[in-house]
């Protein structure tokens, strides 16, 4: 398993052969293995890192990471605190996943939320033409768990899956991959491959 925490810095067009891909640029700032989970002692495999924000490091201790993150693995003695990951471990064409907190939309009716078609115009329905409609009948008089209601939308963590990598660049520290992922740009995503 390879995993990276990246900062999306946004969506371009890359030219290869005359082909072109639209790509998300994900920065990859310094990842460092913050903590190791064994086995024995927790229970579990996972490997905890740690991100490290450039413009925070001067204020801020040695110790201290902007980000940290936990990757479950089947075993983490591979890997010790202290050490370093890149974006040397993933290569172009690779497949990976991308996971990250999809952009906050607020307050959403039933319309745009869950695509409803609404009422009619005309025929009797005066000032409800975006309402929801009949929520339910006289029995059992509640509201069932996870009806489709008008509620917040979007701030859910998502996973972009089978996303292929177009570019890696090593020298600005920068992963291109195919298609758009989760997000706002400057938001904090975590590449893996299983």
């Amino acid at each position: 398993m390879k995993f990276l925490l990246a900062k999306k810095l946004g969506m371009t067009t890359i030219y290869k052969e005359a082909i072109a891909d639209n790509v998300t640029l994900l920065e990859v700032p310094k990842n460092v293995i913050t903590l190791v989970r064994t086995e024995d002692k927790d229970g579990y495999s996972a490997v905890q890192v740690g991100l490290f924000d450039q413009k925070k490091t001067d204020k801020m201790k040695k110790d201290t990471y902007a980000t940290k993150r936990e990757f479950r693995l089947v075993s983490s003695a591979d890997y010790t605190v202290g050490q370093e990951l890149d974006a040397s471990q993933f290569e172009v064409d690779q497949k990976v996943q991308v996971q990250g907190i999809s952009k906050g939309k607020g307050q959403e009716g039933v319309v745009k939320k869950w695509n409803f078609a609404g009422s009619p115009a005309s025929h009797g329905h005066r000032h409800d033409e975006r309402a929801p409609g009949s929520i339910g009948s006289a029995f059992p008089e509640r509201v069932f768990k996870g009806k489709k209601m008008a509620g917040r939308s979007g701030s859910a963590r998502v996973t972009a899956k089978g996303m292929k990598v177009s570019l890696v660049d090593m020298e600005k520290n920068i992963i291109a991959v195919k298609g758009s992922v989760p997000g706002n740009n400057g938001g904090i995503v975590e590449i893996v491959i299983k």
